[in-house]
């Protein structure tokens, strides 16, 4: 049965949503395959590293942290302004006014080269902190048009802003929506503030349901693509995420981002605080497979700070706060003019390897999966050593392909040219269900430990792509051969 439509979604019920985005389908926008999506989806979306799982090997994003204030209260977010040593959203190192971030962001536009998005997440809300976000974007945009422009939003105050968002030409907006069902709400959002009014409970959970609904409805009828984030809570809305999806796909949403609770006692956040645990990463893997044929999922998220810089999976952030810039800096478009043309080389060597390594796959004949742990440093090729790893990419290779489907962050073990046990201990926690690393290079110490614990460590594909290896191994496992022979 199809969820029932709220009294605001009522007011733009004449929208088809999912038919104007082009994204009907469960396949329609897949990360993984421009094939499946519209020629005009896909120029939106090759470059951006939150929108295209292909993309995300070559291409960086940052944010600029304008919009400290926001309308809403979360039980997973405590924000802070001036913090270096935390990885999550709604931390920064500085708050920076418009003028600043321009100066900023034309700074690593002329030291990353792969710079192609400019985002605002905060750290409070894009669009509640309207007056900043509008204010920055039109300035970058003077300056470096070719930048994407997209920002983050709770979707309280998203429906003020759409027709302002479309004359900008931003074309990516993130909602994080949470639940469907205000009763749940009301366990993860203990307020909002809505025309000049503090709401608390089921009556703000109502609210904000309703306004989320609205804004998603109002952008997919413009063909702005949608990316929802849904935090998953245990024991709050771990089952009801389900219907989240459902509804989210019914509404045009292009891609549905599902990431895991982080609650440590030291971020001080209630949900911290009260001890509710985030999921582990197998049940996070299990919830994302469940809502496999709904609305596409994106698998490679990384929750970034409201500052970050660079490529997913690493953040500069630290390298371009305000006192590491010149007060007068001028926009040089050489480096990425350059980058984007040797990119577009290697990406065409990267298609055609995938579609040669599952055929691999396929021709084992096999229907087991396998799920591989890889060392990368991006560009899609297994090119990190095991001991300088900060996160390893999960892929899981089947008849169905061979796909990202999360990341496993862990500390480094190799510091200063010695191991660290503790950090191996933790490396062996994180790698949980993984039975294949791969990495460029890895000592006889950690294999040795890795090999105890059940997990093949291979170091024989230094510097292939990734899905040639990861084919290859699984080729040599179930196609009659021997992983062994290939360690």
């Amino acid at each position: 049965m199809s969820p029932p439509m709220t009294s605001l979604e009522s007011e733009t019920k004449k929208i088809s949503p999912a038919k104007s985005a082009g994204c009907a389908s469960s396949t329609c926008g897949s990360p993984a395959s421009r094939d499946a999506m519209e020629s005009a989806v896909w120029e939106k979306v090759k470059d951006h590293p939150c929108y295209s799982e292909e993309a995300h090997h070559y291409y960086a994003r940052m944010h600029v942290a304008v919009a400290p204030a926001c309308n809403i209260q979360c039980n997973y977010c405590n924000r802070k302004y001036d913090c270096a040593n935390e990885s999550r959203p709604g931390v920064v190192s500085e708050k920076l006014t418009p003028d600043q971030a321009v100066r900023k962001v034309i700074a690593v536009a002329n030291d990353v080269p792969q710079l192609s998005v400019l985002g605002i997440a905060g750290p409070g809300d894009a669009c509640y902190d309207w007056n900043r976000t509008r204010t920055t974007f039109a300035r970058v945009a003077k300056q470096i048009p070719d930048l994407k422009l997209c920002i983050s939003t709770n979707g309280l105050a998203l429906p003020d802003h759409v027709a302002e968002l479309c004359d900008m030409n931003v074309d990516h907006v993130t909602i994080t929506i949470n639940m469907v069902d205000p009763e749940v709400g009301a366990e993860i959002h203990p307020w909002i503030f809505y025309k000049h009014r503090r709401y608390t409970g089921v009556e703000a959970a109502r609210i904000l349901h309703e306004r989320q609904m609205l804004g998603l409805e109002m952008l997919t009828a413009r063909g702005i693509l949608i990316k929802i984030n849904s935090v998953m809570i245990p024991g709050v809305n771990d089952e009801h995420l389900v219907e989240v999806n459902k509804w989210v796909k019914e509404r045009g949403a292009f891609l549905h981002n599902v990431m895991p609770l982080i609650s440590d006692p030291k971020h001080g956040t209630h949900y911290g605080l009260i001890g509710r645990r985030g999921p582990k990463a197998m049940e996070l893997k299990a919830l994302q497979d469940r809502l496999a044929g709904g609305a596409t999922l994106m698998r490679h998220c990384r929750q970034c700070r409201a500052d970050a810089v660079g490529l997913l999976g690493e953040d500069r952030g630290q390298d371009f706060t305000l006192d590491h810039i010149a007060d007068e800096v001028t926009y040089d478009a050489s480096k990425r003019n350059a980058y984007r043309e040797v990119v577009a080389r290697e990406r065409g060597d990267h298609v055609v390897a995938k579609s040669e390594a599952l055929e691999t796959v396929k021709a084992t004949g096999s229907g087991r999966s396998l799920l591989v742990a890889v060392a990368s440093k991006g560009g899609g090729r297994v090119n990190e050593h095991f001991g300088h790893v900060r996160e390893f990419q999960i892929y899981e290779a089947s008849p169905r392909g061979i796909s990202l489907v999360g990341h496993r962050k862990i500390e480094q073990y190799c510091l200063g040219g010695w191991g660290e046990d503790s950090a191996l201990e933790g490396a062996l926690a994180a790698l949980d269900g993984i039975e294949v690393v791969l990495c460029a290079k890895i000592g006889e110490c950690p294999k040795a430990r890795l090999t105890a614990a059940g997990i093949r460590a291979i170091d024989d594909y230094g510097y292939e792509h990734i899905e040639t290896a990861i084919g290859t191994i699984y080729a040599a496992e179930f196609g009659g051969g021997s992983l062994a022979a290939t360690a």
